[in-house]
């Protein structure tokens, strides 16, 4: 997977290790973000940014089953101001790395005739939100390329899919005041924050067996914050 030193990333991480996964591999933009108790993780340090540059059969020298396209950049602005640096690059960490990544994993669960495919996408690219059209159109992207490699690798036994989440515990929510933290909670009909565990479930959920006959869709997990 990537992005695997964050709150989601780590809880998927987490969710696989206990579920019996053997080997479990993340992404990382700086080893310094590991931390000890992350130890069952085999990092590989990959500049996301700059992905088409890199020899990837040579830092990514292992074959997946599973799949997880979790690593996620946001700058935001509101588009007048926002610059083509924080565009490009917001696209190529969010989009154009899943390319590659995709490219460079897909053959051999095509060869093996088996593999499960997510990308966490975000509720924004369903609903939009100002100051963030460079994230937010990452994450609509990421749905279009989602289903038309489902179709693509469906015959193939391969699962293509999206978990969708609303807003999320961590530590950018835990920084933020009462009064921020209310607006938010005023929005979601359940009223209360997701946990990372709740994207981990289900990114295993769309990883298992029972989940065999489900591609190209998005699971929602928002607390009704937008009704799909």
């Amino acid at each position: 997977m990537t992005g695997g030193t964050g709150s989601i990333g780590g809880s998927i991480c987490n969710y696989f290790n206990k579920n019996g996964c053997k080997e479990i591999f993340s992404t990382t933009t700086n080893f310094n973000k590991v931390k000890p108790e992350q130890h069952y993780i085999k990092f590989k340090e990959l500049d996301l940014k700059n992905i088409e540059n890199l020899n990837l059969d040579e830092i990514l020298d292992f074959e997946v089953d599973y799949l997880v396209l979790n690593a996620g950049l946001n700058k935001d602005n509101i588009f007048l101001r926002m610059s083509s640096e924080d565009w490009n690059t917001v696209i190529n960490v969010n989009l154009n790395s899943s390319f590659h990544l995709l490219k460079h994993f897909t053959k051999t669960m095509v060869k093996k005739r088996f593999g499960r495919i997510v990308f966490i996408s975000s509720v924004v690219a369903h609903t939009g939100n100002p100051g963030q059209v460079n994230y937010t159109a990452t994450k609509a992207a990421i749905s279009g390329l989602m289903k038309s490699l489902a179709l693509e690798v469906s015959s193939r036994n391969i699962t293509v899919n999206c978990v969708a989440p609303g807003f999320i515990k961590s530590n950018m929510t835990d920084s933020l005041n009462e009064t921020q933290k209310n607006a938010i909670l005023n929005r979601i009909p359940m009223k209360k924050l997701g946990n990372p565990d709740d994207i981990a479930r289900a990114v295993g959920f769309l990883c298992s067996e029972n989940a065999e006959y489900i591609t190209g869709q998005t699971l929602h997990v928002n607390g009704g914050l937008a009704l799909i």
